[in-house]
């Protein structure tokens, strides 16, 4: 399922820009017809500058299909000028604050989606933002302690932190206070990049939370074509 990585989708029918430099730009998609809402989605990478949102694109343009406005944003990474702990975190935040504006969505409820270390942004950023309305993991890395103790995608959350070693504090979602904002968790049994320990942790903190453990593995829940995505649709409502 890892091909989804490379899988072509057309391009975004405008871009729209947050931020100066290359990755200060929103790839967004419309609907046909009037919104459901709005989703954000995060991509994920581990939070390095070598993967980028172009794989999650076929995803937006399935999600738009089903009536979305669908907004898929650049973000400095490790690696890109400025990119790591904050810079990055520092870049959800302003897309969120600003996103209902540039896409011309004012009011709309604005659903947060990320995958993998995107998961991890987007609930930390719900915890921040009061604007955000939902926010959906998919095989978040949830619990960035156990990912530096793990090691990681060979010390990812370590690089991502950088020499700051009380940052942890502040960047850990299970640090941080849970989001006032509906929570929900999707994690693959079979997920070989990002334990599914790191989001039944997370799901145990609050019962509000909504966890569903799915059959598949981390890139399953990235992929429009496959079965889990009827799950990640029933999550958007």
């Amino acid at each position: 399922m890892a091909d989804i990585l490379d899988r072509s989708a057309r391009e975004p029918d405008r871009v729209v820009r947050y931020a100066p430099g290359e990755t200060g730009v929103i790839d967004v998609y419309d609907p046909r017809g009037l919104a459901r809402a709005l989703v954000v989605l995060v991509h994920g990478g581990f939070w390095r500058s070598r993967y980028d949102r172009l794989h999650l694109r076929p995803l937006a343009e399935a999600l738009a299909g089903e009536g979305l406005l669908v907004a898929l944003p650049e973000y400095r990474r490790v690696g890109d000028e400025g990119g790591g702990w904050p810079g990055t975190f520092d870049d959800i935040r302003s897309i969120v604050r600003s996103v209902r504006r540039l896409v011309g969505a004012e009011g709309a409820r604005l659903t947060l989606v990320g995958h993998s270390a995107g998961g991890h942004l987007a609930v930390l950023a719900a915890g921040d933002e009061t604007d955000v309305d939902r926010a959906v993991s998919l095989a978040g890395v949830l619990d960035l302690a156990a990912a530096i103790d793990d090691g990681l995608s060979d010390g990812a959350a370590q690089e991502f932190l950088g020499e700051d070693a009380a940052a942890v504090a502040t960047a850990d979602p299970m640090r941080r206070p849970v989001p006032e904002c509906e929570v929900i968790l999707l994690h693959g049994a079979e997920d070989d990049e990002v334990p599914v320990s790191y989001s039944e942790a997370y799901a145990a903190r609050d019962a509000r939370i909504e966890f569903s453990h799915l059959p598949g593995g981390h890139y399953e829940l990235i992929d429009p074509e496959a079965e889990e995505f009827s799950a990640l649709l029933a999550a958007l409502g």
